[in-house]
């Protein structure tokens, strides 16, 4: 760690309180790796307002933006995210009074969930506390979300409102490009880029040849 001295605790595993460290701020990140414009939030009362809720660190307890639950309590987030992502703590701030959620839930790689799907055993689950200062970390099973492409949170309940209200979510982990056209190693470049290696390479042969 850095010696700035912003650190009130030595570590920052474990469901322990954090300050505003530059640290932190990159250790939560990833929503800058998130496919936001297909991000889905089922039973938001505003459309796309579920998709104001990832964003930096430091504008975690900017309450201008949030999304909050329509018929009743629950709500369901799917989040691709444009690689693949190994995840390791996610921090949740929720609404005040009681509409903080109470229970989380996790799915991986499970696209375009309903709330029919999640009768299904999620990956992990969590009992949340209030926290509407982003001071509670919830570490995953890191082996279990060593290779997410794509996440679905589900809010089950809160603590008795008639609604639920979230106003940032953070996650934490590493990043990787994900490579899906087999093991070409210009799967990642633009279709120019490849046709130009191709050239060179005939050429490299060519003049192999001679």
């Amino acid at each position: 760690m850095s010696g700035h001295g912003h650190s009130h605790q030595g570590g920052c595993d474990g469901d322990q309180s954090h300050d505003d460290t530059p640290e932190m701020g990159l250790q939560y990140s990833l929503y800058s790796k998130i496919d936001i414009d297909n991000v889905e939030c089922l039973n938001e009362t505003v459309e796309d307002s579920g998709k104001t809720i990832f964003k930096p660190w430091e504008d975690r307890l900017n309450v201008e933006k949030y999304v909050e639950s329509d018929a009743d309590e629950e709500l369901l987030i799917n989040i691709p995210f444009t690689g693949n992502v190994k995840l390791k703590g996610i921090i949740v701030v929720g609404g005040e009074n009681a509409s903080h959620p109470s229970k989380m839930k996790l799915y991986k790689n499970r696209p375009k969930m309903t709330f029919d799907d999640t009768t299904a055993p999620a990956d992990q689950e969590f009992d949340l506390h209030p926290d509407t200062t982003g001071t509670i970390e919830y570490s995953t099973t890191v082996v279990r979300f060593s290779s997410v492409h794509h996440l679905s949170i589900y809010f089950p309940s809160n603590f008795g409102s008639p609604t639920t209200k979230l106003y940032y979510i953070g996650l934490k982990g590493e990043f990787t490009t994900a490579h899906r056209h087999g093991v070409t190693i210009c799967s990642y470049e633009a279709a120019p880029n490849v046709a130009d290696h191709k050239t060179e390479i005939q050429t490299n042969v060519a003049h192999h040849v001679q």
